[in-house]
Order: C-alpha cells, then structure tokens, then sequence
C-alpha cells in the first residue's frame, strides 16, 4: 500500500481499523483476565506461565537492541563530543526529575498521614521466605555499589542476566570504539544496522502475542492476590496513584508545555505502548516502541538509542514516588519519628539506593530495604506492611516510569536544540508525516500495531534495494552530503 507524504497541510494518518489495532486486543486480554482472576483464581493462577513466557521473550530482545541501537547512534555521529553531552545532559534531567518525585512522595505521605494509627510492632512482624530474601539483598546492598556495579564482570554476563545498565556501559564503549575507527569499522557499522532491522522484525512476531501474555499476567494476578489486599490498604494504594497522577500531569505537563507540546496528546500517542505496560505490570516490552516512535516523531536516533535505555535504569520517576511513600508510611506505621533533617537525609540516600537495583527482580523492594538499612532508624522488617499490595501498584510505577523517560527525551532533543516542534505536535496528532531519512515511509507508525510490515529499523528497506538504480516506489528527497568524513555505511573499505 502506497504511503502518502505531505510537507505542508497534513491529514489524519489512515489507520487500521480499531479492531485491528494491537491495544483493542490488549485491552480486551486484561479485562478478561480480570475476570477469569476473581470469579475462578485457581484457573488465574494457572495462567501464569503464558503471562511469563510473554515477558520473558520481550526481555530477550531487550539487550540486544538497546545494544544495537546505542552502538549505531553513537558510531555514526561525526561530532563524539556532542554525545558526550547529550549523556551529561540527560544524567542532570534525571537527576532534578527524581528529587522532584521523592519530593512528591514525601509531601504526599506528611499531608495524609496513613501511617499513623497502625502501631505495627517491629518485631512481631511476620516474614515470607520470598520477602526475607529480598529484604536481605536489600540490607547487604551499599550506597556505592550502583557505581561499580555498571562495570560487568564480562562481556556476555549482562546480557545473560538482562542488567541493562551493564548493557548500556558496553555498548557506550563499543560504540565510541567504532566511531574511532573511521573506515575501517564501516562495515561493522553496517553490520550493526542490519542486525538493528532483524531485530525489530523478531519484535513485530512476539508482539502479536501481546493480548495473550496480558491475559496471562493479569489472570494470575488477580487469581493470586484477589481483592482482599486491594480493599484493606486501599487508602496508601489510593495515595500513591493520585500522587502519581499529580506528578504527570503538573510535572511532566508542565515540561511537555514548556516544549509547546501537549503531555495528553503524547500519551494518546503511546496508548499500544499503555496498553502493554497495563497488562504485564513492567515497562520492558514497551521501551522498543517509544524508541520507533520518537525517532518517527523527529528526535534523532543517537539521542533516542542514548536517553531512552538510561532512563530505564536512571529515570525511574514512578519508583522514586513509591520509594518515599513507602518509606515515610512504614515509619509512621511503626511509630519511628522522622524530623524534617532525617527525610531530606533520607531523599539524598535515595537518590542513589533508587538507581541501585534497577532491572533486577524484586529490585523495587530492594532499593527499598536499602535505604532503610543505610538510614537505620526505620525497621526494615516494617516492608511486610506493604509486601501484599506491591502487585497493585506495579503497574502505576511502570506507567510513570515510561511516561517519564518519553518527556526526558523530548525535553534533551530540545536541549541539544535538534527537536523539531512541529514535527513532533503533528505526529502525536496521528497526522501523516513526510518520512525521517533512511526511514522506510510504510507502517513507520504502526510500531505496534498488528501488522505483518514492521519495517527495518534505520536502514534501507529490503524494497528500496530491489531494483539496482531504479527511483524507489517510495522516494524521499535526497540529502545534501555532510561534511562528515567517515564513509557511508555502504562504501567499500
């Protein structure tokens, strides 16, 4: 099917019918796991491994492309000074983004007080095996170690393990190494953007089985936690989703408004993205599609493939919310005063135990016991309070959590003054849109929709290369050559 571009007044991209589009079915899977979860748990239970297996074989792709796609961002830029730059600029916004939502957290919790009244007996409290084993990784966990833990202990360990901050760290390395070999690692470079595109041609198959892994996922959770945990804690539960609320739209609106955009229209924009996120309580699946999808709106790829990646381990703006609740109600619920010195003493410490366990299972709790056992005066033991409805605030988390990484990206690509405005209001607006260079024109917004044409990511489509000299069917204008000197990625060495 022929894709129609416009340069001036554009129009309503035609989009698959709403039956056909991937968050309808998305959306239909939760609800039916909900039901299935609370009129027959068992067979919600039972459903778990279809929810897993799903997850499981997203996270599979998640290191080779955050690899893949940093490596060639990085190698194929001519100025290494200016991604350096972008790095330090992004490490700085998601530096004040988190201290503005540990700060929310903290004001929430000293306003409405929920804690108090509970008068939980540190050392009555009952701990699960599962719990006790985070809460000891938690209590062994340093500071520092964030540090010197982005450094692996080999090169294939990350990616085995999905450690995404070690993945990030090699692929800054590689990346800058082969940007440095000028010529020579031209046809690695080349190699690399293939690799890119096979990728992403193996994401478009799972993806078709995203309704089933939500249906699963949200089966088994319902099934296993039921309602119970739901309704008697529902006031903190209540709290962290209305602070949350808060933050996105006063905090992340007011930067989307500051960059002339409109936050409502970026997460209609997102919605598949969403919709993912909803059903497998993890923002893993959705980082591939943010990272199309703001490439297609006009943030260049090196600072997509760069800032998307790290804000999954650096920006974790719905953790940094849960942290400080979480914190503040297992202090009052425990009857441990906290002056207002201790809370910003427990802020700084956060500001790092936050980043320690990011992308490791349970890693939530983990930075949580952290913390606690750096400042010591607040029982560790007081996570069992909170342990029974972590499940039901999951999700929120991971939903700010992405929502905040996408703002991250739009506000840097302003910083390094290469967003274009425009181009981005009117993608978010669903119109159709002239195609980025080296972008395929076909299905370059149907990141996630149910569509067998999910094209090569940044490189040349198989349909452009079939006739040798011809004018592709779907031509763009042609790019003045840079003054870069290094060979295109199709030049012989």
């Amino acid at each position: 099917m022929d894709h129609i571009t416009t340069a001036g007044n554009a129009k309503p991209a035609n989009k698959p019918r709403w039956y056909k589009q991937l968050y309808f079915w998305v959306l239909t899977a939760i609800v039916i796991g909900i039901l299935v979860g609370w009129l027959a748990p068992s067979t919600g239970i039972a459903m778990e491994p279809i929810g897993t297996t799903f997850v499981n074989a997203m996270k599979m792709l998640i290191g080779p492309i955050v690899f893949l796609t940093i490596v060639g961002g990085i190698a194929s830029v001519a100025d290494l000074k200016k991604v350096g730059m972008t790095g330090l600029k992004a490490l700085t916004y998601f530096q004040v983004g988190t201290i503005c939502a540990l700060a929310f957290g903290l004001v929430a919790i000293n306003v409405f007080r929920l804690g108090e009244g509970v008068n939980a007996d540190p050392g009555s409290i009952k701990t699960s095996d599962s719990a006790a084993k985070l809460i000891d990784a938690g209590q062994h966990q340093e500071w520092w170690e964030f540090i010197t833990h982005i450094i692996p202990t080999s090169i294939v360990q990350p990616f085995v393990a999905g450690d995404i901050l070690q993945i990030i760290f090699i692929a800054v390395v590689f990346g800058i190494a082969l940007n440095a070999m000028g010529k020579v690692g031209a046809p690695v470079l080349d190699g690399v953007q293939r690799l890119t595109g096979v990728m992403f041609k193996i994401l478009s198959f799972i993806m078709k089985a995203a309704p089933l892994g939500a249906f699963g996922a949200m089966a088994f959770a319902v099934g296993k936690y039921g309602v119970s945990s739901l309704t008697s804690m529902g006031g903190l539960i209540a709290l962290f989703y209305a602070t949350s609320i808060l933050f996105v739209v006063v905090v992340l609106g007011s930067v989307m408004a500051f960059l002339k955009l409109n936050i409502f229209s970026m997460i209609r924009h997102l919605k598949e993205e969403y919709m993912l996120i909803l059903g497998t309580s993890t923002a893993e699946p959705a980082l591939p599609g943010l990272m199309r999808k703001l490439e297609h709106a006009g943030v260049k790829k090196e600072t997509v493939g760069l800032v998307v990646p790290t804000g999954y381990s650096f920006n974790l703006d719905g953790a940094a919310i849960y942290l400080s609740l979480a914190a503040l109600y297992i202090a009052q619920a425990t009857n441990t005063h906290l002056t207002i010195g201790q809370q910003l003493g427990l802020l700084a410490v956060m500001l790092l135990t936050s980043k320690g366990a990011a992308g490791v299972a349970g890693g939530g709790f983990i930075a949580l016991t952290a913390t606690l056992a750096t400042i010591g005066t607040i029982p560790a033991a007081g996570i069992m309070l909170i342990f029974g409805i972590d499940k039901f605030m999951s999700e929120c988390r991971a939903l700010v959590n992405f929502t905040g990484n996408a703002v991250a990206t739009l506000f840097i690509a302003w910083w390094d003054r290469t967003l274009d405005a425009d181009r981005v209001r009117r993608v978010f607006a669903g119109e159709t849109v002239e195609p980025m260079p080296n972008e395929d024109p076909a299905h370059v917004g149907d990141v996630t929709d149910i569509d067998d044409d999910l094209v090569e990511y940044g490189h040349h489509s198989p349909r452009q290369q079939e006739s040798a000299g011809a004018a592709p069917k779907h031509a763009v204008d042609v790019v003045a050559p840079s003054a870069d000197p290094r060979p295109a990625y199709s030049e012989k060495v």
